[in-house]
């Protein structure tokens, strides 16, 4: 019997995490950055939208974890633990970061979808986690899927054809 595959949906500022053959995705990255971390040989992965570069940003709020590169990538990192997964097997793919709006004077508060991919990049590197494939920066939102099956990103750019990192 073939199992039907399911589409996980992941919400701007959320993070979860799937096992095959289920697929998991996330729309409306714009300066957002999509972050996947797998096992392919556990067949699992999780995905975090990360909205903001660091929550040292946030006043006063309870800290929302998948809000920010600084603590999603580690607590995505947690939840795989969690399913069994041995984080040295972990490699990562991200999409997104794009400068939705060119401001006239380049200070770089407004930059975020740059400084969105270097936290993350930064958090990789911090818990030695491999990239091994980007689609990063440019003007224009991205959707993203990903097979924890394949180890498969689709990436949907707007006015763009879709493409496999």
């Amino acid at each position: 019997m073939i199992q039907e595959s399911i589409v996980i949906k992941v919400g701007i500022a959320d993070m979860k995490i799937v096992t095959a053959p289920n697929t998991i995705r996330t729309s409306g990255l714009g300066s957002c950055v999509g972050v996947v971390l797998y096992d392919l040989q556990k067949k699992i992965a999780g995905l975090a939208h990360i909205m903001l570069p660091d929550s040292s940003l946030a006043r006063g709020e309870t800290i929302h974890k998948a809000k920010y590169a600084d603590t999603a990538v580690e607590c995505l990192i947690q939840l795989l633990e969690k399913e069994g997964v041995n984080k040295k097997q972990l490699k990562a793919k991200i999409a997104g970061g794009a400068e939705m709006f060119k401001f006239m004077t380049k200070t770089d508060i407004m930059r975020i979808g740059p400084r969105n991919v270097d936290a993350v990049k930064q958090e990789l590197k911090k818990f030695s986690i491999p990239l091994v494939a980007e689609d990063v920066g440019g003007s224009s939102g991205r959707t993203i899927e990903f097979s924890p099956e394949s180890g498969k990103l689709m990436v949907r750019t707007v006015n763009q054809p879709s493409k496999e990192i």
